[in-house]
Parts: C-alpha cells; sequence; structure tokens
C-alpha cells in the first residue's frame, strides 16, 4: 500500500439479516480524502450468490443496520457530511429513508422492539449551555470536578453529558412524516447507560450502567432491566446483576435468550477491589432471568480464553468471538460451556448473524487479504463462503503482501508468535531489506491476521516488518497477559528482541539496519529499548505511554491504569510501589538514549495525553539526540485507526520520510524506491 491507498479499505460493519434468510444488509465504510471523512452506503447482499452486492442506500456515512422483526424497515443510523449520526429508516427493498430523530450529539445503537412498532436508540443529553453547534466552549460555565471519572478519549468531557436510551415510533407506512416523531427518554439523571437489547416481552431492555454507590473509585458495571413503557418520568434501571451487593463483575454487553430465560454477559471478573483489570479475561456468563436468587455463572475458561464479543443466539447457544493466537474465531458455546469454533484459523471475525435457514450463519471477517468481507458459514460442515469481494480493488493493484507467521524462543525458553512480511522481491530483489520491529499498544490487546495498513505501507516502501504478541498481549491465554504486571520492560522486551533476532536469521533481513516503532504501550516499549540498546538507526515513538507518574493525573485512565501494572506511586516505603515504577519508566532513564527518535503525538489525545510525547522530545533535544516532533491537532489517541482520513495519510509521508531518512532503501530492481512520501 501506498498512503493514498487508504481509500481502497473497505470495511465492513457488523451484518443484519433479512428474517426469510435472503439477503444479509451491512455497511460498508472507506476513508475519503477528498471529504476527510469515512463514507459509505448500507449493502445489501444475496446469500444465495444469486446476484451481485448492490448498495440499498446512498448516504454520505450509513452505519449500524438493524432489520424489523417483519423484514419491512431496516433501521440505520445516517450521519451527514461533518454532520451527527441520526435514527433513519428504510424499507428494506430500497427506497427513499425517513429519518426519525434529531438528537444534539447523534444517536447509536439502534434496537426494533420485539413486536417492531418501536426503536431503542442511544443518545448523550447535553447539560443546558453546553456544546451547543454554534456555541464557543470560552463562553460555557467552567466545570466543576469532584470524581476522578470525568472524561474519557475520544468522547471528551463526559458528566455534563451523559448517555441515555430514547424509544421512537416505526412509521405506520413508507409516507414521509411532516414532523420528527417524538422521542420519549426510558433513562435520565447523572448515571449513563449503553448497549441496550430488548426482552422478548417488548415491556422492558436490558443493558450496562455502573450505578451502584462505589462507581466512582473502581471499574465494576451491572447489567439492569430498563421500563419500556414508563407511566410518567423516567424510571431508575433495576440492577440484574448487583455490585452494591457484592458482584465483583464488570459488566461489557448484555444479550438476552430468546425464551427470555437467560441472559448472556460479556464480562470480567475485577476481584474484590474492582481495578484488577489486568488480563482479566473478559468471559462468556449465563444469568437466568426466571430466578430471583440468580448469580452469573461463567461458560468460558477464564485462564484461556478472551472473549470480546457476544453477537447473537444459534438454536438457544450464544456465539461468541475469541481471540485466539492473533485470530478472533466465531464460537458457539453449548449449556455446559462446549465450546465449538465455527469460523477459525486465520479469520478474524467483526460480527456475525444466524440466517432463517437451520444451519447458516452470515458473518464479517478480514483475513490477511482482505480488510473484511461477508461471508456464508455452514455450522455443520464448518465451510466459509465469500460474498463479497471488497478488497479486489486494493489487492489489483500489487501493491499487498501476505505476512508469514514467525516462531521464536524468548531466552528463558518462553515461545512467542509473530509474523514478518517482506517486500515485493520483483521490485525489491532478493535483499537484504531494511528491517522494522513494530510494537503494539495495549498491552493487553493482539496484532491478528487481518490486512494491516500500517504493515502494507512500509513494506510497498521496501522494509521488511517483523511485528507479532509478547507476553502482555491478549490471545494467549492469561498467565501470557499478566506476565508483565509489575514488570513492564522486562519479559517483553525479551519477546520482541527474539522476534526480531528469529526474523533476521534470514538472510533477505538486514540485521545492520534495523529500527523500532510502536504506539500507546508500543511507543512504551519503543522508548524503553532505545534506553536499554543502541542497536536501532532510528525510532519512532507515538501516543506513548512514557512517565507513569504524571501519567496518573493526566490520563483519562491514569488513576488507575500505571497504579495496577506498574505499582503505586505513591508509596515512599523502601523498594516499594514509586522505585518499582520508577524503574520501569522509560522517562526515569532517557538520558542514556542515543537513537534518533521521531515523536508522533496527537494534541487531544486523553489516553495517552499529548505531555507524555512533548516531554520526551524534550529531553532528547535537551541532551543533543536528534529528534522530531510531529503533532496532529483535533486528533485523539485512535489517529492511525480512525483519524482524520487526510492526517492518517500524511502521518504515513512522515512516517516514511523518516524512514528514507535513517533507514534507506537502497533500492528496487526497477531502479525506483517507494520509500520517499511520493512514491
Amino acid at each position: 500500500m501506498q498512503p493514498h491507498d487508504l481509500e481502497l479499505l473497505r470495511v465492513p460493519g457488523p451484518p443484519a439479516v433479512l428474517p426469510d434468510g435472503t439477503r444479509a444488509v451491512v455497511s460498508v465504510l472507506h476513508p475519503d480524502l477528498a471529504a476527510d471523512e469515512y463514507v459509505g452506503p448500507l449493502w445489501s447482499v444475496a446469500l444465495d450468490g444469486a446476484d451481485a452486492p448492490r448498495p440499498l442506500t446512498r448516504g454520505h456515512r450509513d452505519t449500524s443496520p438493524e432489520v424489523s422483526p417483519d423484514g419491512r424497515w431496516v433501521a440505520f443510523l445516517r450521519a451527514e457530511p461533518e454532520g451527527k449520526p441520526q435514527v433513519h429508516v428504510v424499507e428494506s427493498t430500497g427506497g427513499e429513508p425517513i429519518r426519525l430523530t434529531d438528537a444534539p450529539l447523534g444517536a447509536s445503537e439502534p434496537r426494533f422492539s420485539p413486536d417492531g412498532t418501536r426503536i431503542a436508540y442511544v443518545a448523550r443529553v447535553p447539560d443546558d449551555g453546553r456544546y451547543a453547534p454554534d456555541g464557543k466552549p470560552g463562553s460555557e460555565a467552567p466545570r466543576h470536578v469532584t470524581e476522578l471519572k470525568y472524561r474519557s478519549d475520544g468522547v471528551g468531557f463526559f458528566r455534563d453529558r451523559p448517555q441515555h436510551v430514547f424509544v421512537v415510533d416505526v412509521p405506520q407506512d413508507a409516507e414521509r412524516p411532516s414532523t420528527l416523531p417524538e422521542p420519549v427518554a426510558l433513562t435520565a439523571g447523572d448515571v449513563a447507560v449503553s448497549g441496550p437489547r430488548w426482552l422478548p416481552s417488548g415491556d422492558a431492555l436490558v443493558a450496562v450502567s455502573s450505578r451502584h454507590a462505589a462507581r466512582e473509585s473502581d471499574l465494576r458495571s451491572d447489567a439492569v432491566r430498563i421500563d419500556a413503557s414508563p407511566s410518567g418520568e423516567p424510571v431508575a434501571p433495576v440492577p440484574l446483576t448487583d455490585a452494591d451487593g457484592g458482584s465483583t463483575l464488570g459488566v461489557d454487553a448484555v444479550l438476552p435468550s430468546a425464551d427470555a430465560r437467560t441472559l448472556w454477559l460479556l464480562a470480567s471478573d475485577l476481584g474484590p477491589s474492582g481495578r484488577d483489570f489486568v488480563a482479566s479475561q473478559s468471559g462468556l456468563y449465563r444469568l437466568a432471568l426466571d430466578r430471583d436468587d440468580a448469580v452469573p455463572e461463567r461458560l468460558t475458561d477464564p485462564e484461556a480464553d478472551q472473549v470480546t464479543a457476544v453477537l447473537a443466539e444459534l438454536d438457544g447457544d450464544p456465539l461468541v468471538v475469541v481471540e485466539r493466537r492473533g485470530a478472533a474465531h466465531l464460537v458457539r458455546v453449548a449449556a455446559d460451556g462446549t465450546a465449538t469454533t465455527l469460523v477459525g484459523g486465520t479469520h478474524v471475525t467483526i460480527g456475525a448473524a444466524v440466517a432463517a435457514s437451520a444451519g447458516r450463519l452470515v458473518a464479517t471477517v478480514a483475513t490477511p487479504t482482505s480488510s473484511g468481507e461477508v461471508v456464508l458459514v455452514d455450522v455443520s460442515s464448518g465451510a466459509v463462503e465469500p460474498r463479497t469481494d471488497l478488497s479486489a480493488t486494493l489487492r489489483a493493484t500489487g501493491r499487498t503482501r501476505v505476512p508469514v507467521e514467525l516462531a521464536a524462543t524468548s531466552p528463558d525458553g518462553y515461545q512467542v508468535h509473530g509474523w514478518v512480511v517482506t517486500p515485493d522481491p520483483q521490485r525489491y530483489g532478493s535483499g537484504p531489506h531494511p528491517t522494522i520491529l513494530m510494537i503494539h499498544g495495549g498491552p493487553f490487546a493482539q496484532y491478528t491476521h487481518a490486512l494491516f495498513d500500517e504493515v502494507q505501507v512500509l513494506a510497498e516502501a521496501g522494509y521488511a516488518v517483523v511485528f507479532g504478541n509478547p507476553r502482555g498481549s491478549s490471545g494467549y491465554g492469561r498467565a501470557h497477559g499478566l506476565a508483565i504486571r509489575g514488570a513492564f520492560g522486562t519479559v517483553d522486551t525479551d519477546d520482541v528482541l527474539a522476534l526480531l533476532d528469529t526474523a533476521l536469521e534470514d538472510p533477505a533481513l538486514d540485521g545492520e539496519r534495523v529500527g523500532v516503532m510502536g504506539g500507546s504501550y508500543g511507543g512504551y516499549l519503543t522508548a524503553w529499548l532505545t534506553t536499554r540498546t543502541d542497536r536501532f538507526v532510528g525510532a519512532i515513538v507515538e501516543r506513548g505511554f512514557l512517565d507513569p507518574v504524571s501519567f496518573v493525573g493526566s490520563s483519562d485512565i491514569g488513576w488507575f491504569f500505571g497504579l495496577e501494572y506498574l505499582g503505586d506511586a505513591g508509596d515512599e516505603t523502601p523498594g516499594g510501589g514509586a522505585a518499582a515504577v520508577a524503574a520501569q519508566s522509560p522517562m526515569a532513564h532517557v538520558g542514556t538514549v542515543r537513537t534518533p527518535t521521531l515523536v508522533i503525538h496527537s494534541e487531544q489525545d486523553w489516553r495517552c495525553p499529548v505531555e507524555q510525547g512533548q516531554r520526551w522530545f524534550v529531553e532528547l533535544k535537551r541532551r543533543g539526540v536528534h529528534a522530531e516532533l510531529l503533532l496532529f491537532p483535533g486528533e485523539g489517541h485512535e489517529l492511525t485507526r480512525s483519524g482524520n482520513p487526510k492526517h492518517r495519510a500524511v502521518r504515513f509521508e512522515h512516517v516514511l520520510r523518516w524512514w528514507s531518512t535513517h533507514l534507506p532503501v537502497a533500492g528496487c530492481v526497477s531502479g525506483r524506491s517507494s520509500a520517499s512520501p511520493t512514491g
């Protein structure tokens, strides 16, 4: 890939399926460099493959499709250019959409009621005088902060715009109403609600809320029941799990069973403190709804399985996504906890829905050659049949490469998994190629098998790229994730270097010309490596977690993240927390760095605040180390994944400029190097 190839990335969302099982509806978005937004319609995909996928809508950005129970309507979110998403409906056969909401800060998560007459959705409710479209922030009243939780990366300050559940009536016919229907608020107040799902009866919804008394000092959250037909003012949600009563769960998502007897929970056990989140391994829980004394029962293995989503039910069994060694498998879980993989291998599952025909599922998945496709899954045989080819145009450029899996052994004998990708030998020859070690964020996250623009851009420019999942990553079991608790920069350092050194055994990679780069926790480990070795000719430290001490007061998660992972910075006892934190802090060792470093940060990053990158840059410059600082206005922590498309392309150009200066590609067979920004 080249930077402008970002526009060729087609990413589908979770599918929705018509009740007769004939077609799926899916959103497909791509970065538009001219509009500087993510754009795309809803697509209708024939599940029998009889005809080609076709656009169902033609909006600027249409997402989150939900099919009505009778199959007549598709509810979805539409955002106009630079606008807020609002709930619309369109007939499933096509036509002109009808707008249903005018939420000032936008709407999300539309869900049809079981009888199809209402749609529930979520919207933030701003305080009076806040966030007016034509308002000036400087004219607003000051924010009076009294609690640790008051802002979040990608959202901003949220105390003055809590998220609540509303319902709106569905049109009785296709005629466009003269006015928008009046929404009914089902929740209100200071306590936010998310992830609503209708109970089969239609008289209530279930959702997630941190409504317990200690919510300001821990990370727990409850499954709650919401009255769908309040007689007057909204009624407070009723807890179904009860943190006030001793539940240690952090509930992330809920899904009621079709028979209304069970509530499936995606949750993690946060321990007695409610903050024991490190490698806590989210799992599938079952909560009986027909018993007042029921307690959640975990069905998935807490040591082996990191579950990231609960998607649907198949004949009473929940379908979940489980991270496994760089993949995200679609797994069916039986009542006794028996797990059956339905979509495995190198697939990375995005979403899934059950088709009407027995034994068939529709899923959206990414692969090593695609950023996402709609596939039909045969439950009995395990056959996965593509129904789209969204990445065909990107592949046709000839500017993508398929990574090769890599196994390495750390100094203590631990086995580490990763990948290596090399440039096209027809253009760059057999090497040796300059090599870049790339490190992911998290740390409890994973690089996957899916087509990855970061790797593809570097490979197209002539670089070999080594990347993998060292200890601390998810997808390899709880022990793997816990290995760096209180030990940042130890075995994780050993693991990424083991991957690099194993890859460098291939003569196609140049062991004398090696760079390193990473973002967030990957920025931490990149900076940490440069405090420990001078073997890298250059480094890119992006949105880095670089000083765990100042992080405590500046990051949206600083009040708990570093203290749980690295230790208590306020503990002044001999050999206690403060000393342990300093031992793991790149900033405490910045004086040893000699590696030329490009620091990339976003000005509105509240996860790893911009002061972390600014201070790293200043400390290097003060010591005479060649350093540059690249700041992106208006961006948060997710710049490389969901930032403004123009910024993403410009960032790639600067990355290639940096490496062409400090790690130049000797040239390619055709005589043209792709390492320059215009290559």
